[in-house]
């Protein structure tokens, strides 16, 4: 049986490696992620502030209209002030002239209002721009080291791959059954060395009984804590190997 494990134990060896390749790629794509969505946040932020301006620029347009039609107003009724004769018709006017000349510092404070709001969004949009700018030319290079280690990553991935399938070609289909089926649920080291009577995978001791089956070495031996198999690393059977004792 420990022929059997010998070549689980050699893919095993191949699938921590490419565990770690998962995580490491894994991770490096969320680097290029977060970098994309910084990118992507100031972008949505530039074209929302570009909106506001635009809002604020029709404002701007109507209140200027308004502030036209009131000028035009109060000059038709001072024209028509100085072709009244009588009093009573005068001072009525000049009242409305009054009103009128109250109505436009009102909108001419709005609009400049509206002027003091589109040259403090304008500096933001300015900033926002240049911040996109200096974020995209700076990340250039950072993405491109990123990809070309998602790359690296691939190749190296599929060399493991390729051992991997010639290792499994030559494995005890059952053992190597119940071995991926381990692997999948722990995503860690299934087949491990038992050491003074501990597990190595759960750290949990184990009876002498327990060690005795493993030092056999006559069929497949689970931990009863963490269903892990065992093995004796101090096998002659496992010299010379890449899990052979140090």
């Amino acid at each position: 049986m420990l022929d059997a494990l010998k070549v689980i134990l050699e893919i095993q060896e191949l699938d921590m490696k490419m565990i770690q390749l998962m995580l490491l790629k894994r991770q490096r794509q969320k680097e290029l992620d977060n970098i994309n969505s910084n990118k992507s946040s100031l972008s949505q932020r530039v074209s929302d502030k570009e909106a506001e301006i635009v809002e604020i620029k029709k404002l701007i347009r109507l209140a200027e209209g308004d502030h036209a039609e009131i000028l035009a107003k109060i000059k038709k009724l001072e024209a028509q002030q100085n072709s009244i004769k009588k009093v009573d018709e005068y001072n009525a006017i000049t009242h409305e002239i009054s009103a009128a000349d109250r109505e436009r510092l009102a909108k001419e404070q709005r609009l400049s209002d509206f002027y003091d709001k589109l040259s403090v969004e304008e500096d933001v949009l300015k900033s926002l721009n240049e911040n996109l700018d200096s974020t995209t030319e700076s990340s250039k290079v950072l993405e491109t080291e990123i990809q070309e280690s998602i790359r690296q990553i691939n190749d190296e991935g599929r060399v493991l791959k390729a051992e991997r399938d010639k290792l499994v070609e030559q494995a005890n289909p059952e053992v190597f059954k119940v071995y991926e089926r381990l692997l999948g649920n722990k995503k860690d080291r299934v087949v491990v060395p038992l050491e003074n009577r501990c597990c190595s995978g759960c750290h949990i001791m184990l009876t002498a009984q327990h060690e005795n089956l493993v030092r056999r070495g006559e069929r497949l031996v689970f931990c009863e804590h963490c269903s892990r198999i065992h093995y004796w690393q101090e096998s002659k059977a496992l010299e010379d190997t890449v899990v052979a004792t140090k």
